[in-house]
C-alpha cells in the first residue's frame, strides 16, 4: 500500500509528488502516456511559480534551458502597459520555457527524490472508504492508497468516477494549435502574420526551433469536448482562411486544439481523494496561467498532504487546500475569460479594449493586473491571531526572497519544504516544533516586523514579538507540539 498515488503525471502532478517526497512521503505516479508528450502547449513560467522553484532550490536548472523576459508579466490580453510596472518579487520576469522541458526538469526533479513513476498505466476505476483507496488500472491490476490525488486534466477520469460537478461556460471559440514546418521564408511568414493580427489577434504565426514554426489559428466552430487531434489538411484550411496563405505548412511536429471553455469544480475532495491542476479548473489559454496555476495548486497541497500522511496535520488542515486555491481559481477563470473576449474582432469588446488600453497608463491598474497574472498579489484568508502593534499587512501573503545579514537570503532556508521561524529578535523558541519548523534568528533591513511564522508554502501565518500570540499560529499550521 502506498501512501499517496496521483494519476497523472504532468507538471501539477510531478510537482506534487516533489513536494510529499521532501517529507519521506511513499509516492507512486500513473500516467496514461507511454512517452512524454512533445506538445507544447504553455510557453512559459511565471513570477510566483519561478518563485516556488527557487524556495526549493531548483530554479537553475530551469532558467540553464530557458530565456527571461523582464517587464512582460503586466500584458492583458495582448496590451501592454505604456511602461513596466515593476513588481514585489526578486524574479519580475516571464520566463520562457516550452512545456516538454518544464514537464522534464519537473520529472526529474520527482524522481531524484524518490517518487515512482509509471508510464503507459492509466487509471480506470477506484474505490474508497475510511481507510484508503483502491485503484484500478487499465490493464487490470489494482493498487492501493492511503490518499489518491487527480492530477489527470480537464478530461479528468478522477473527477468523474467522483461525481464531482464541474459546471461553466461551454465553448465558444476553438483554435488550432501546432508546431510544422513551412516553404514560405521567414521574412514573408512574419510580414503577412503582423498584416492578418490588425484584424484577428487570435492567429500568430513565428518561428520556434530546428527549422518549426509554431502557429495558431481559429477553428471552424467551438466544441466544448472535442477529442479528434486536427489534421494537417484541416490546419492549412484554416491557415488560409485567414492569412490568404498556407504558408507552405507541412511535416507538423505536433498539432492540438483548444477551446476557451471556463469551468470549475464544484469540489477539490471527496473522503480522500483530491483534484488539483486542470482536473479542478479548465479556461482559456490567454494569459498563459493555466500550468502556473498547476504547480501553485501542488505547492499548496503538497505540505498540506504530507502532514496528513504524517498524522500531525490539524483536524482542518487538509481542507484549506480548497478554500484557499479554489477562490485563486475563480479569479483566474476571469481574467482568462475576460482576455478571451478582448481578442474577439467584434465592435463590442474592441471598444472595451480601446477602453482597457487607456486604464492600463495608470500604474495602479498595470500593477494590480501584473500581480493577479503573476499570482504575487494572493492573500490568504490564514485565521490569525493579530497583536495589537500589527497592522498585518503581510498575513496570509507569501513573503518575497528577502536579503539576510548572516544567512545570505530567505528562500534557501525552504529548500528543505519546512516550517520558517524568522526571528530579529532572537527570544522565541520552537520547542515541540523542531521536526516540522526550522528557527532561524536573523536580520533584514527589509523586514520591519520582529519575527514571522512561515508555512513551507512561503505565506506568513504569523508576525508579532509575544509568544502568546505565536502559540495558537503554531496550533493552527503546525498541530500539536511533540513535547
Amino acid at each position: 500500500m502506498h501512501d499517496v498515488i496521483i494519476s497523472g503525471g504532468g507538471p501539477t502532478g510531478m510537482m506534487l509528488a516533489a513536494e510529499l517526497r521532501l517529507h519521506g512521503v511513499d509516492v507512486l505516479v500513473l500516467e496514461r502516456d507511454a512517452e512524454p508528450s512533445r506538445a507544447v502547449r504553455s510557453l512559459g513560467l511565471h513570477p510566483r511559480s519561478i518563485e516556488i522553484l527557487d524556495q526549493r532550490g531548483i530554479l537553475d536548472r530551469f532558467l540553464a534551458e530557458g530565456t527571461r523576459y523582464p517587464g512582460t508579466t503586466g500584458h492583458f490580453a495582448g496590451i501592454i502597459p505604456p511602461k513596466p510596472v515593476p513588481l514585489d518579487t526578486a524574479h519580475d520576469y516571464i520566463l520562457g520555457l516550452p512545456q516538454p522541458v518544464t514537464d522534464r526538469l519537473s520529472t526529474e526533479r520527482a524522481l531524484e527524490l524518490g517518487a515512482a513513476l509509471r508510464r503507459g498505466n492509466g487509471l480506470v476505476g477506484l474505490e474508497q472508504d475510511e481507510d484508503g483507496v483502491t485503484v484500478e488500472l487499465d490493464d487490470g491490476e489494482r493498487l492501493g492508497a492511503r490518499w489518491l490525488v487527480g492530477c489527470d486534466g480537464g478530461r479528468s477520469t478522477v473527477r468523474k468516477i467522483l461525481g464531482i460537478g464541474f459546471p461553466g461556460e461551454p465553448a465558444q471559440t476553438e483554435w488550432i494549435l501546432g508546431e510544422i514546418q513551412v516553404t514560405l521564408p521567414a521574412d514573408e511568414v512574419a510580414a503577412i502574420a503582423d498584416e492578418v493580427r490588425k484584424t484577428h489577434r487570435g492567429f500568430g504565426i513565428g518561428p520556434v526551433s530546428d527549422g518549426f514554426f509554431r502557429a495558431v489559428a481559429p477553428a471552424d466552430a467551438p466544441a466544448d469536448e472535442r477529442l479528434a487531434t486536427p489534421t494537417i489538411e484541416e490546419f492549412r484550411a484554416r491557415l488560409e482562411r485567414f492569412a490568404g496563405t498556407d504558408f507552405g505548412a507541412h511535416s507538423p511536429r505536433w498539432l492540438s486544439r483548444f477551446t476557451d471553455a471556463t469551468r470549475l469544480a464544484e469540489r477539490y475532495r471527496v473522503g480522500r481523494v483530491l483534484i488539483a491542476g486542470d482536473a479542478a479548473h479548465v479556461h482559456p489559454p490567454l494569459g498563459g496561467q493555466g500550468l502556473n496555476l498547476g504547480i501553485q495548486d501542488a505547492f499548496n497541497l503538497g505540505w498540506k498532504l504530507a502532514a496528513e500522511v504524517a498524522g500531525w496535520a490539524p483536524a482542518d488542515l487538509l481542507d484549506s487546500y480548497a478554500t484557499e486555491r479554489r477562490p485563486v481559481a475563480v479569479d483566474v477563470l476571469t481574467l482568462s475569460r475576460a482576455q478571451s473576449v478582448l481578442l474577439s474582432p467584434e465592435p463590442g469588446p474592441q471598444a472595451v479594449r480601446r477602453l482597457f488600453s487607456e486604464l492600463m497608463r495608470f500604474d495602479d491598474v498595470a500593477r494590480f493586473l501584473g500581480e493577479r497574472i503573476a499570482s504575487t498579489g494572493i492573500r490568504y484568508d490564514v485565521g490569525y491571531t493579530r497583536a495589537e502593534t500589527d497592522d498585518g499587512s503581510l498575513l496570509g501573503r507569501r513573503l518575497r526572497d528577502l536579503s539576510l545579514s548572516t544567512t545570505g537570503r530567505l528562500f534557501p532556508l525552504l529548500h528543505d519544504g519546512r516550517g520558517l521561524l524568522l526571528d530579529q529578535t532572537g527570544t522565541h523558541s520552537m520547542v515541540g516544533w523542531e521536526d516540522r519548523i526550522d528557527h532561524v534568528v536573523d536580520t533584514s533591513e527589509d523586514l520591519d516586523v520582529p519575527a514571522v511564522l512561515l508555512r513551507p508554502d512561503g505565506h506568513v501565518v504569523w508576525l508579532a514579538d509575544d509568544r502568546e500570540s505565536l502559540t495558537p499560529a503554531l496550533h493552527r499550521w503546525f498541530g500539536e507540539p511533540t513535547h
